[in-house]
C-alpha cells in the first residue's frame, strides 16, 4: 500500500527550535534552503510557510541567535543568508532540553490507561 503524505502544521513553539537546529548543522543558509531542509528531513510531514519562517528568522536575529549577511543564490538572486551565532547554539541546547522535557511529559500522559 502506498504511503500517503500527510502534511501537519508545525507544533506551536517549535519553529525556532527547528530553524536553530537546521542552522546548527553548520554552514549558512537562506530562507528557502531552511524551509526546504525541514520539509525534506521530515519527509514532507512538516512544511514551513514563508509567513511563519521570515518572522521567526527576524525574531531569532533580534535575539542575537543568528547572524545575517547578504549573498547570491545559485540562480544569482540576492538573498539573506543566516548563520547560527554562538548564543544561538546555547539557545538551541535550551530549546532541545525543553522539547525533550515536554515530549516526555506528554508521553507519560498518553501511556495512562
Amino acid at each position: 500500500m502506498e504511503r500517503s503524505r500527510v502534511r501537519d502544521g508545525i507544533p506551536y513553539g517549535t519553529l525556532d527550535l527547528l530553524v536553530l537546529k537546521t542552522l546548527g548543522r553548520g554552514g549558512t543558509m537562506h530562507g528557502f534552503q531552511i524551509a526546504d531542509f525541514i520539509q525534506q528531513t521530515t519527509e514532507s510531514v512538516l512544511s514551513v510557510e514563508e509567513g511563519s519562517l521570515y518572522p521567526a528568522l527576524q525574531r531569532l536575529l533580534m535575539h542575537g541567535w543568528v547572524t545575517v549577511a547578504w549573498g547570491r543564490t545559485n540562480e544569482n538572486r540576492r538573498a539573506r543568508y543566516y548563520t547560527l551565532a554562538r548564543s544561538g547554539n546555547k539557545q538551541l541546547e535550551r530549546e532541545v532540553a525543553k522539547y525533550h522535557r515536554l515530549a516526555h511529559a506528554i508521553g507519560r500522559v498518553l501511556q495512562v490507561t
